[in-house]
Order: structure tokens, then C-alpha cells, then sequence
């Protein structure tokens, strides 16, 4: 074989040895993201995700319910950011009411491909939960936050299903009501300093009959956001009560944030 055939066979070889590989590569490249992190809000823990965790396990995602302590904004950051640096390649990461305030947050650390504000607070650079709800709208439902006791808060408990799972069953509402997580005065007043939703792309779930945060509100904060928004009938806890609904728009930011 003369010197040059000898080249152009190597050069064929190459070629073929690397080709699958580019082609695996570039598959890889659009295929939709497998990996989500669920970031709960205040006053409850990650249980109340469990039904939409089923849901997506079942279509095949791997999900991680982020256990953030709600003590203050920064240590829930340093929680979920340890989930996303956890988490197999590239993540969804996805916020409930407060949750949102933490995927905001720490949203824009390189692995998140996409984030999801379900019922959320989605705030701008230097907002707070604080400063989001410090003047609500004439009319607008007043949570029934009760006074700080040692730092935390609580909601009334009798009041708990009406403002914040009136859709949900009825026991199970009474459960969250009577197993809440103090939520530390320190995380309402956290602000962001760079929302993730200015440098990814977002989704927004408006529950339209949510007493917590008013979802004219929601929707004014997703149209902010510039996020693909959804609206569905729910309380507050709609990710509890409809987890579906929940599920098909997280699957609907994998696919979309692949792109």
C-alpha cells in the first residue's frame, strides 16, 4: 500500500470511529432533560410533592425533593444548590410559592436548564417575599399569617385549609395544617440578587383560586418574568391537588429547555 493510500485509510477509519460518537453527542444535545429538583415553600416540608413525584418517575425523570429548612434565604440556596451539584447533567428546577423565591435564586447556576414557578413568588433583583406582599391590593385575600414567635412564623391553623388547600381533601388538608414547618422571619425578608428567570428560560402555573398569593399577582410577576405561562382552578397547594396538572407543565419545561 502506497504512503498515501495508508493516509486516506486512516483518515477513513478515523472518521468512522468518530462519527457515532458526534452523533451520540449531538443526540444528547437535544434530548430533553431527565433530571428535576422539587423546592417546596414555606410552612409545609417536600411531602406534599409526592404525588407529582410519582407522576414524573413514572415517566421516566429522576427527581430530587429538595428538604429546604426555611430558615433563611441563604441556607435554603446552599440546600438546593447542593441538590443541583447532586443531580445527574443538566436539571429542571422547580419552586412552590416561596420555593420560588430559591429557585430564583439559585436558578442560575450553570446545570439549570429551565425553571418552574408553581403558585410562586418569582421576584426581581432586591425583592423579598417581604416586600412582594407588603402592599397587597385593596380586596385582595390577606394570608392568616399569625405573629412571629422566636423568629418563626406560622399560619392560623384553623384557617389553614381555607387559605391555603381549599381544594385538597379535606383530612389531608388538616394534616398540613397541624404538621407546619416554622418558617423563619429571616427567609421572608431574603432578597434575591440575580433572578434565574432573567438569564433561563421559565414557566409559570397561575392557580386561579389561591388565596395565599392573589393570582393577579401571579400573573402580573410570570408576566415580568417573560415566563410560558398555564392557568389551572386550584388552591394554593395545587401541587398537591393537582398533580397532573403540575406534572404536564414540569415535562413541558424538560422538553422545552432542551431545545
Amino acid at each position: 500500500m502506497t504512503k498515501s493510500k495508508m493516509l486516506l485509510a486512516a483518515a477513513a477509519t478515523l472518521a468512522l470511529g468518530t462519527a457515532p460518537a458526534m452523533t451520540h453527542a449531538q443526540d444528547k444535545a437535544g434530548a430533553p432533560i431527565k433530571s428535576v429538583l422539587l423546592v417546596h415553600g414555606g410552612f409545609v416540608d417536600g411531602s406534599g410533592w409526592q404525588d407529582v413525584y410519582q407522576i414524573l418517575k413514572k415517566d421516566g425523570y429522576k427527581v430530587t425533593i429538595v428538604q429546604n429548612p426555611t430558615n433563611s434565604l441563604a441556607d435554603d440556596v446552599a440546600v438546593t444548590k447542593r441538590a443541583i451539584a447532586a443531580a445527574d447533567g443538566k436539571v429542571i428546577l422547580v419552586g412552590h410559592s416561596y420555593g420560588g423565591v430559591v429557585v430564583s435564586e439559585a436558578g442560575t447556576d450553570p446545570k439549570v436548564a429551565g425553571v418552574v414557578y408553581i403558585a410562586a413568588f418569582a421576584p426581581d433583583k432586591g425583592e423579598s417575599v417581604g416586600s412582594l406582599i407588603a402592599n397587597p391590593a385593596p380586596g385582595a385575600p390577606v394570608p392568616p399569617i399569625l405573629p412571629p414567635k422566636d423568629g418563626y412564623l406560622f399560619l392560623d391553623s384553623g384557617k389553614f385549609a381555607a387559605s391555603f388547600a381549599a381544594d385538597v381533601r379535606p383530612d389531608i388538608a388538616q394534616f398540613m395544617a397541624d404538621s407546619q414547618v416554622p418558617w423563619g422571619v429571616e427567609a421572608l425578608a431574603g432578597a434575591v440578587t440575580n433572578p434565574a428567570w432573567r438569564v433561563k428560560p421559565s414557566w409559570y402555573l397561575v392557580a386561579s383560586e389561591d388565596k395565599m398569593i392573589p393570582p393577579a399577582a401571579q400573573r402580573q410577576m410570570a408576566a415580568r418574568a417573560g415566563a410560558k405561562v398555564q392557568e389551572a382552578a386550584g388552591s394554593h397547594a395545587i401541587y398537591v391537588s393537582k398533580p397532573a396538572v403540575v406534572a404536564s407543565i414540569i415535562e413541558e419545561a424538560a422538553r422545552g429547555s432542551a431545545k
